[in-house]
């Protein structure tokens, strides 16, 4: 069955041009074996937005932030972050997964959490053009160790990560769980948690998959109000189901669901809704 796509297909550039995009996206297309997820999908993000990623389950959401994280290879069409292969930038982007990436009951602490974004050093700048991205990263790299060995050998993390590890515990507010193990956590301290890494990384873009899933709506609320904080210096994607309730903290909401169409928060309406999810979704306002 077709999915159902929220309006026609059409391109998402930056409502002020393109000059300056700091994620571009042409004519994107993906597919798991023979079964699409992404047709035809163009998208402008710029330095400085809030955008919110919405769609039904399977629609896309999480494959597209996998393809502007390098992490998988579109079979068409082209994406580059700050200029670059995603690949090349992918240190420029802090990333926080819907679900973590280590057992809850792994032996690890708050603080040896977070290091875990310095592993391998916090790189030069980004290869200019004609240089090999991986000649730029094996120059600027701090430690010539694999990255696991490097960090965890004692004395292995500089001064400078450990620094870099605390502001982000206290940008996030969570500096006092920095000797907590990770399994003692609660759902939105560990929230906070996988923030300040991604934060520890120093990166210029932050992307965002479902951060308030497992949380409840109060604990939802503070997450939002500090990714509108980290927004004044980050430019920042989110996936979130919940339309209504995004639509009173990003700028333009990009609604996936195997295409994409980019809609201002203030034009969000009941028929939108019934056109992406096939139903009438609950609107929530919000007032901050």
């Amino acid at each position: 069955m077709k999915k159902r796509q929220c309006l026609t297909a059409q391109a998402c550039p930056l409502a002020r041009g393109g000059e300056d995009a700091l994620i571009r996206v042409w004519d994107l297309n993906f597919a798991y074996g023979a079964v699409p997820v992404l047709e035809a999908v163009n998208l402008e993000i710029g330095a400085g937005e809030f955008l919110g990623i919405v769609g039904p389950n399977a629609g896309g959401k999480s494959t597209l932030l996998k393809l502007i994280l390098g992490l998988l290879e579109p079979q068409s069409g082209r994406i580059r972050v700050l200029g670059h292969p995603p690949a090349a930038a992918s240190r420029l982007i802090g990333y926080v997964p819907q679900y973590p990436s280590f057992p809850r009951d792994f032996p690890i602490t708050v603080e040896q959490a977070v290091l875990l974004a310095r592993i391998g050093g916090i790189q030069g700048p980004l290869p200019t053009k004609g240089q090999r991205a991986d000649q730029s990263r094996g120059t600027a790299n701090r430690d010539p160790l694999p990255g696991w060995f490097a960090g965890l050998r004692p004395g292995g993390y500089s001064g400078a990560d450990r620094a870099a590890a605390r502001q982000a515990l206290a940008e996030v507010e969570a500096e006092d769980l920095a000797r907590r193990r990770i399994g003692s956590l609660s759902g939105g301290q560990l929230q906070r948690v996988l923030l300040a890494r991604a934060l520890a990384g120093e990166p210029r873009i932050l992307i965002l998959d479902e951060p308030t899933a497992n949380i409840d709506q109060r604990l939802e609320g503070d997450i939002f109000d500090l990714l509108r904080r980290l927004n004044q210096r980050l430019t920042i994607l989110v996936v979130s189901h919940d339309i209504g309730f995004i639509s009173s903290y990003v700028g333009r909401v990009a609604c996936v669901n195997r295409t994409l169409i980019c809609h201002r928060t203030d034009a969000i309406d009941g028929q939108i809704i019934r056109d992406l999810y096939g139903e009438s979704v609950r609107m929530v306002a919000h007032r901050h």
